[in-house]
């Protein structure tokens, strides 16, 4: 992968240069391939005559003047970085050159709707990829102003992230020129261009203009009203939590096309997946999970866009502040008020996963260059950062943990910190040293577990109790947790909690003395009320009452930590797959949350594709299919469990008669009070059918003849890559290699390529994916290689030779430090599999 900025050569420009402006002029009229861009960029230099570079990645560059001094491209420019020679103490920069649209979701991306054949723009910079739109020192300390001004077509809007007096003024009979005002100091990679015919609505709240923009075809189906609800009471909540206006004047919000992630915290023009425009039904999970995406870009504003990370190594602190941020607000915001539910079953468990793989690493970070970066968006920056927070001000107080931050922004406002500067205002605020708390959490690798130890006499009452710690001996840190036991009771109200006991846990063995003499309960659960990162073990008396009967909890939260308990306990193969499958089939049915239910089963399948024993899979997934047909008619007609159900019921299908029963869904034959089978459910179902050879290329057309749109064209790549014939593995593999497809349809071929139903078809790959890494890491582009390397690992072939192959790639070709991670990533997956699959091949032969 090309452009790979090092900290060390990062840190050597920072210590030279500081950046006073950026003047940046794109003309967005000049072609489909390209287009002209010409930067300004003034800045001076502690060591006049030094030598330093410039990023820029463009087919051509025609002219670079420094100082007036004429550089010439074909000696100094390699397609990356333009090198200067010889700089001066004060310096004006200028270069002309022609920059390229991506289809990857990186730099400046364009789309052409496939409905009206409109052409839309975004940009999407974060790592580095600003550089790729116009000339800049793209690394996050080298901050500047920015003035844009655009040349696009007459019914273009046009986006950025100046405040809205923008200039706008023909400039011919076939453009407009829009020129933006110079923008607060900010960091390259927060910049932004959207441009395009985008449908837009505005509002204002508190004096802040507000906008929301989407493609004109997908217009019909923007809920603004309940977008603004959530971006007003947001903007309410973080004003008098940060005692900070927010600092770049209008905030506008940009559903787009093929977005690599959920969202991008652009200052003051955030762009969102635009799959966030719901065009069919979907569950209240997900308006829960798209209010806490706009929350955590909006407090992004504070934190990442104001006040910046000197360099990619505090990565965590954006993104796991802003994550804590915005479960914090939804719940004392918003409608989602149960939302650290919601936190335990996605971000946690996200989280433990990732904590556990042998890539593991430090919150705090050793970020040495950018591809190390980019494979560093996991579930350790964003997700057990976020939970070390909540556990940080669950320490310090909530009150002094916000303080320190209101004075954290307040001195470093448009600057670059680095983790201490945070520090330092949270001790000032709480009075505590935290020294050895960053030790201890933020700089050691690796989940610890709890279990817990007791006695009990003749009547039932614990006679001693302790609570057990373990580290994984490969990261042997002990921790101190601040936790609480909870001791629940079956009763004829439900399985309710009659105690809990809050207290703090250090070393290897902690004494309750105060639970000694208690009744023993029907569950122990250790972590109640989730207020610290762990994983936890229930006794086999808990675990019995959790298989039995987890449905019948009361509470959200403690419900969901049961299941997350045995969750784990199936991952790491101290409970058999087929009875996790039993504890969801069981225990579903008592789950309202949607949220959770979804998760459950989710997991069910997760379970019964990679750690059930294959001969028992089928006959896993007819079980849970009857029981999702039960519920399905059960359901309350119209609600969102319904829905669930039925999506879920789309993935557990294997008999005929559950697969005829998908058919009649699709085909209007069988019908279910209030499920409307309406078009994004249509393409689930049709999904199945053609992964099981139920249905085929003659369906698939149909199918997008009436959805052309850009997602229907997504779906049918997906659903052919998925045709269980070895002819249409090739075609498949054909467009993945041959370079042609953007994104979004790339990975949804990728994911039909691996059906994990279809391991046999995918066997002859298997040598071809190893033979295609090296290309694809050296010729495609950051986006593209790593999504490859991650999707088309063979994890569906469970076995050792998986794992030999894997040995012999990395001992022979000692790939990059970036792909090596994410080669053992996968390895470990499949070595997981295997040990969670022994243990439930060993169930099936005790029973």
């Amino acid at each position: 992968m090309a452009g790979n900025l090092t900290r060390d050569e990062a840190k050597e420009r920072a210590r030279i240069l500081s950046v006073d402006s950026y003047a940046v002029e794109l003309d967005l009229t000049t072609g489909d391939e390209t287009f002209r861009s010409t930067t300004v960029v003034r800045f001076s230099s502690t060591e006049p005559g030094a030598r330093t570079f410039v990023d820029l990645a463009a087919p051509s560059v025609r002219s670079a003047v420094l100082n007036g001094r004429e550089l010439d491209p074909a000696e100094l420019f390699d397609g990356e970085r333009l090198v200067l020679p010889d700089v001066a103490a004060e310096n004006e920069l200028t270069v002309v050159a022609d920059a390229a649209y991506m289809r990857t979701g990186e730099g400046l991306h364009r789309f052409v709707d496939p409905v009206d054949g409109s052409v839309y723009l975004y940009s999407q910079f974060e790592t580095a990829d600003a550089h790729r739109m116009f000339t800049c020192f793209d690394q996050p300390d080298l901050k500047s102003t920015f003035e844009l001004t655009v040349y696009a077509p007459p019914s273009w809007e046009v986006v950025s992230n100046s405040a809205p007096d923008v200039e706008r003024e023909a400039a011919g009979e076939e453009r407009v020129r829009w020129h933006f005002p110079a923008t607060q100091v900010m960091s390259t990679y927060i910049t932004a261009l959207i441009a395009g015919p985008y449908h837009v609505v505005r509002d204002e709240h508190d004096g802040i203009p507000l906008g929301l923009y989407c493609r004109a075809s997908l217009a019909e189906h923007l809920d603004s009203d309940a977008l603004f609800e959530v971006t007003k009471q947001g903007f309410d909540f973080f004003h008098g939590l940060f005692d900070l206006r927010y600092p770049f004047g209008k905030y506008d919000q940009l559903f787009v096309p093929e977005f690599n992630a959920g969202a991008m915290e652009n200052a003051g023009a955030v762009t969102f997946l635009e799959d966030y425009v719901f065009r069919s039904r979907v569950t209240d999970a997900r308006y829960e999970r798209r209010a806490e995406t706009i929350l955590h870009e909006m407090a992004h504003m504070w934190f990442g866009d104001l006040v910046t990370m000197r360099w990619w190594d505090d990565l965590w602190l954006n993104e796991s502040f802003a994550t804590y941020a915005s479960v914090y607000c939804q719940v004392n915001a918003t409608q989602w008020s149960d939302a650290w539910t919601t936190f335990a079953n996605v971000e946690k468990a996200w989280a433990l996963r990732q904590d556990q793989l042998p890539s593991t690493h430090p919150i705090a970070a050793d970020m040495v260059d950018i591809q190390a970066v980019e494979v560093n968006f996991d579930g350790i920056t964003y997700a057990k950062g976020a939970s070390v927070l909540k556990q940080l001000a669950a320490y310090v107080g909530v009150d002094a943990f916000f303080a320190g931050v209101r004075a954290y922004f307040k001195e470093n406002a448009f600057g670059n910190t680095e983790l201490k500067d945070l520090l330092k205002h949270l001790e000032a605020a709480s009075g505590r040293d935290l020294s050895g708390w960053s030790k201890e959490w933020l700089e050691t690798t690796g989940v610890n577990t709890m279990r817990p130890e007791f006695e009990v006499d003749a009547d039932g009452n614990f006679t001693s109790f302790a609570i057990l710690q373990e580290a994984d001996p490969e990261h042997p840190t002990l921790r101190s947790h601040r936790l609480a036991v909870g001791l629940y009771d079956r009763t004829e109200d439900g399985i309710v909690r009659r105690e809990r006991v809050e207290l703090d846990v250090s070393g290897a063995r902690t004494e309750i003395t105060e639970l000694v003499g208690k009744a023993q309960p029907d569950l122990v659960l250790i972590n109640d009320d989730d207020l610290t990162f762990t994983k936890i073990r229930l006794d086999e008396r808990s675990l019995r009452t959790v298989v039995e009967g987890a449905g019948e909890i009361r509470e959200s939260l403690p419900r969901a930590l049961a299941f997350s308990a045995a969750w784990d306990m199936t991952r790491d193969g101290e409970m058999a797959a087929r009875d996790y499958v039993a504890l969801v089939i069981s225990g579903i049915s008592g789950v309202n949350d949607v949220t959770v239910a979804q998760t459950l089963l989710r997991q069910a399948s997760g379970a019964l594709f990679n750690y059930a024993d294959p001969v028992w899979r089928p006959f896993g997934f007819e079980q849970l299919a009857d029981r999702l047909s039960a519920l399905l008619s059960a359901a309350e007609p119209g609600s969102d469990l319904q829905l669930a159900y039925v999506n879920a019921l789309a993935d557990a299908a294997v008999t005929d008669a559950h697969l005829s029963l998908l058919r009649g869904l699709l085909d209007g034959a069988i019908t279910v009070d209030g499920l409307e089978i309406d078009t994004d459910l249509r393409w689930t179902l049709l999904r199945r059918l053609v992964a099981a050879g139920k249905a085929g290329e003659t369906e698939i057309a149909a199918e997008l003849e009436a959805d052309p749109t850009a997602t229907g064209q997504r779906n049918a790549a997906g659903a052919r890559a998925a045709i269980p014939t070895a002819e249409a593995k090739e075609t498949a593999w054909e467009r993945i290699v041959g370079g042609d497809l953007a994104n979004a349809e790339f990975r949804a071929t990728l994911l039909g390529f691996t059906e994990p139903r279809q391991a046999e078809l995918y066997r002859p790959y298997l040598e071809r994916y190893f033979a295609q890494l090296a290309p694809a890491w050296d010729k495609w582009t950051g986006e593209f290689a790593q999504t490859f390397a991650e999707v088309v690992y063979p994890s569906q072939l469970v076995e050792e030779a998986t794992l030999e192959r894997t040995d012999a790639y990395i001992a022979e070709n000692s790939p990059a430090p970036a792909l090596y991670r994410l080669l053992i990533e996968g390895r470990a997956g499949v070595e997981r599999a295997l040990r969670a699959r022994a243990k439930d091949i060993a169930a099936g032969q005790e029973s």
